[in-house]
């Protein structure tokens, strides 16, 4: 166990093309607003380039707090070791100079101190523990989350542990997986297939075609294939508790028009990308 756990935490979520880092407090688990950083990476250059992206974001968010902090924690893309904190991304499009790079001593060293205490948690888990803790439903027992953008991200939650990924993204489903059929690619594909029309996302599609009969048989479609998600994701667990976040959450409305979500009990996530950040935090709860 940690002593003098503080009540302030480093938190960086990690992405392929970005890093975002932030203080969260402890005490309330929110982000200390004036904190927060965004900066964009290139995943794709060399390790010492990578570390100095990513240290760049820390130690802004760091002087921006004005005081030292002790703990980092890190929501991070797999495929990596979130016990010793070594990278298995390769052939990805993202940090293949980082292949079994370990990323704790790299972060220290550029870093500057060699003490830091560094905490790992896959993207997809940080989400669902962030809206957890952020929400005050760290006493339920089961709770499962997905994320719903450029890719399927699946977790799970249970009472006294901290979330893991499920890792369902490339399960079988119709002619390929489930990905296919859940994410922004399917709505542009699928819409220009029904209407002839490109759109770069779902929320062009919806807001330039509102009245398109193209787009009620899209989301149509796309109620059956995530209501088949939550099923299979549902009796694999023996859980019916859903956070649901990402990008296409926010056309929730719209999705949710009929009754079948129903034999769900499902809240959409409140925190967007800060709910990484608060889960990556509460590794030190």
């Amino acid at each position: 166990m940690l002593e003098n756990k503080s009540t302030y935490i480093l938190a960086c979520d990690i992405g392929g093309t970005h890093i975002t880092s932030a203080i969260v407090t402890s005490d309330t688990w929110s982000i200390i607003s004036e904190t927060l950083v965004r900066k964009s990476v290139n995943s794709a250059q060399n390790a010492k380039s990578i570390f100095q992206s990513w240290t760049s974001a820390l130690n802004e968010s760091l002087a921006l707090f004005g005081a030292p902090i002790r703990q980092i924690g890190i929501a991070m893309p797999g495929p990596f070791d979130y016990e010793t904190g070594i990278s298995l991304m390769k052939g990805q499009d993202k940090y293949d100079s980082l292949y079994q790079t370990n990323i704790t001593d790299g972060l220290r060293s550029s870093l500057g101190d060699d003490t830091l205490q560094i905490r790992y948690i896959n993207d997809a888990a940080a989400f669902l523990q962030g809206e957890i803790f952020a929400t005050g439903r760290q006493d339920e027992q089961t709770i499962l989350g997905i994320t719903l953008g450029t890719g399927l991200g699946s977790a799970i939650w249970h009472h006294g542990s901290k979330a893991q990924d499920a890792n369902l993204w490339n399960t079988p489903y119709k002619e390929a997986i489930f990905e296919e059929y859940l994410v922004t690619r399917w709505f542009t594909r699928r819409f220009e297939e029904l209407s002839g029309h490109q759109e770069i996302g779902l929320k062009e599609i919806i807001d330039k075609h509102s009245q398109s009969d193209s787009l009620q048989v899209l989301l149509a479609e796309y109620r059956t294939q995530l209501y088949d998600f939550l099923q299979y994701f549902s009796t694999r667990e023996g859980c019916q508790h859903y956070i649901i976040g990402g990008n296409i959450s926010k056309a929730w409305p719209l999705i949710n028009s009929d009754h079948r979500f129903m034999d769900f009990a499902i809240s959409i996530g409140v925190q967007e990308e800060k709910a990484a950040l608060i889960g990556a935090a509460s590794l030190f709860k």
